[in-house]
């Protein structure tokens, strides 16, 4: 069978990543500028942030994030998995919800995007956690899921084989995706090997459903046809080479297969569950009989992690998620041979890859780029443009509404596909205008003026040490006698200096629409008129 495929030059590639990021990485910023980069690499520019920035450079910043502190997710202790038993009948009312939903550690991932100074962190694992998921609406007990995110956090700045080895491992994974207690087939029962985390893991933790050449465009066979990635054997070799991993057991216990769940530490292998026969995988990579479950395992995840499309695929995703929806095929082979580089997979070579390629400062096509902020992102660079604060309650009742709840989509594919394509322009991806349509519209219309309004949110009452939400515009109010003025400060805080002439003249009319003794309403209209324009919305 003919292929038609591109020949490329590796070396030639990751000089053209080099060069181009070169000269991004070492300018020194404007405010515009800077303000742009932090839209990417953090959960939204603040005017310390943006004046630490511009006091360096881009490459500069970055060297400086990863040298931060791990902001974690702390106060989650292990709880038995029976409601009933953890939450007697006496127990407070808010027992089940603080203990048997993820509801505290959705709102500390708000509390410390907000504030916290490891943004790029924060935001990488954020985009990694939404690219291998787990869900809340199955694992429900919050130490499971903080230690499953404590992964990403972690491991954001590692190398994806590690990212690969932990997440296999991790039981919240195994739990959610069938590998804890997944025992060898049993031709006499009539019983395989459970196909779920062997088939999720190639499909969209790795390497996709189809050839990728290094620019992520697909490859294909001589009738123009996209060339499949791996077959059904392939999915069961990998199936069968990750059986007999159990939960860990809880201290004082014996372990044995099929152990009660237990999310406190990786999973553990039991070889008398394990299937010794040979297994095909990626690429015709055979794995040998008779290996054990850490042997297989590691076979199995280094035939994943050194197949050619993890590159592209997981470069692209990336991409999408912190940069823009419709990443040029250059821009994609650039972060590819960024990852192909050795050491192969290192994530600060990635990262760097991304957030410096000449591409993201200044998109060679600016009409297809750029991205709808995701809900969560909309919400806190809102508050952290504007210097609010929250205790990340209301903005995780926000989130939801909106169709993001933090860590819990309502399936593996994440809140909305990677390839959704915009209703009007096909051509087009638009991934995430799959939860935004005229419903959630209106909800979001609710939400930022709720935002914007003199009181804020009050505390919730039932949540310890809940502070509420608000953002203070007192500072606002001396510009409001002038719109020119106010204008001019939105467009440089909000939009970085892009506000185009016509949505300043609808904004500062927007503010004349309320009397001059009251210049907080004349903010909060121009701000909301601003806020809800397309030109906010989608990032560029």
């Amino acid at each position: 069978m003919k292929l038609r495929s591109r020949r490329w030059q590796v070396p030639a590639l990751i000089a053209l990543a080099a060069a181009g990021a070169a000269g991004a990485a070492q300018a020194a910023m404007t405010e515009s500028a800077a303000r742009r980069f932090l839209d990417q690499a953090s959960f939204g520019p603040t005017d310390a942030t943006v004046a630490a920035a511009m006091a360096t450079n881009r490459a500069g910043w970055l060297a400086q994030q990863f040298t931060l502190a791990n902001s974690d997710y702390s106060g989650y202790a292990y709880m038995d998995p029976n409601p009933t038993v953890g939450c007697p009948t006496g127990s407070a009312t808010t027992c089940r919800r603080d203990n048997y939903t993820i509801f505290p550690l959705q709102r500390q991932c708000f509390e410390n995007a907000l504030v916290n100074p490891d943004q790029l962190r924060q935001r990488v694992a954020l985009a990694l956690s939404e690219i291998l998921v787990t869900s809340g609406q199955q694992i429900r007990q919050p130490y499971a899921m903080a230690n499953y995110q404590r992964i990403f956090l972690a491991d954001a700045f590692t190398n994806f084989r590690q990212i690969l080895q932990d997440v296999t491992l991790s039981p919240a994974m195994g739990n959610y995706l069938n590998m804890a207690n997944n025992a060898k087939g049993n031709p006499a029962r009539g019983t395989t090997a459970n196909e779920n985390y062997g088939r999720e893991v190639l499909q969209l933790f790795s390497v996709g459903l189809v050839m990728l050449n290094p620019d992520g465009s697909a490859q294909l066979d001589g009738h123009g046809a996209p060339l499949p990635t791996y077959s059904q054997a392939v999915v069961e070799g990998y199936s069968s080479a990750f059986t007999g991993w159990t939960y860990p057991p809880r201290a004082g216990s014996t372990a044995k297969f099929g152990d009660p769940v237990d999310f406190e530490g990786p999973m553990i292998a039991f070889a008398s569950q394990h299937d010794e026969t040979a297994k095909t995988l990626l690429a015709g990579v055979m794995l040998p009989p008779n290996q054990t479950p850490a042997a297989d395992l590691k076979g199995a995840l280094d035939s994943i992690f050194n197949h050619p499309n993890v590159g592209p695929f997981i470069g692209r995703r990336l991409i999408q998620q912190l940069v823009t929806s419709n990443p040029s095929p250059a821009y994609v082979a650039r972060v590819t041979a960024a990852f192909d580089a050795a050491p192969r997979g290192d994530m600060k070579h990635v990262i760097r890859a991304i957030l410096l390629d000449p591409e993201a400062s200044a998109p060679a096509a600016p009409s297809t780029f750029g991205k709808l902020r995701e809900p969560i992102v909309q919400l806190t660079r809102l508050f952290r443009a504007l210097g609010g604060s929250s205790d990340g309650v209301w903005l995780l009742q926000q989130a939801s509404a909106l169709g993001e709840p933090v860590f819990s989509p309502a399936t593996v594919f994440n809140f909305y596909p990677p390839d959704y394509a915009l209703p009007d322009d096909p051509g087009l991806l638009g991934p995430t205008f799959g939860v935004y349509n005229a419903s959630t519209a209106f909800v979001l219309s609710g939400a930022l003026a709720t935002a914007l309004s003199a009181n804020g949110v009050s505390a919730d009452p039932t949540v310890a040490g809940a502070t509420g939400s608000r953002i203070d515009l007192g500072a606002w109010q001396g510009l409001a006698a002038t719109p020119s003025s106010l204008v001019a400060q939105i467009n440089r805080v909000l939009f970085a200096g892009t506000m185009s002439p016509t949505l300043q003249s609808t904004v500062a009319s927007a503010s004349l629409t309320q009397p001059a003794s009251n210049p907080l309403a004349r903010v909060r209209a121009a701000l909301f008129v601003a806020v809800m324009s397309p030109e906010y919305l989608v990032e560029h």
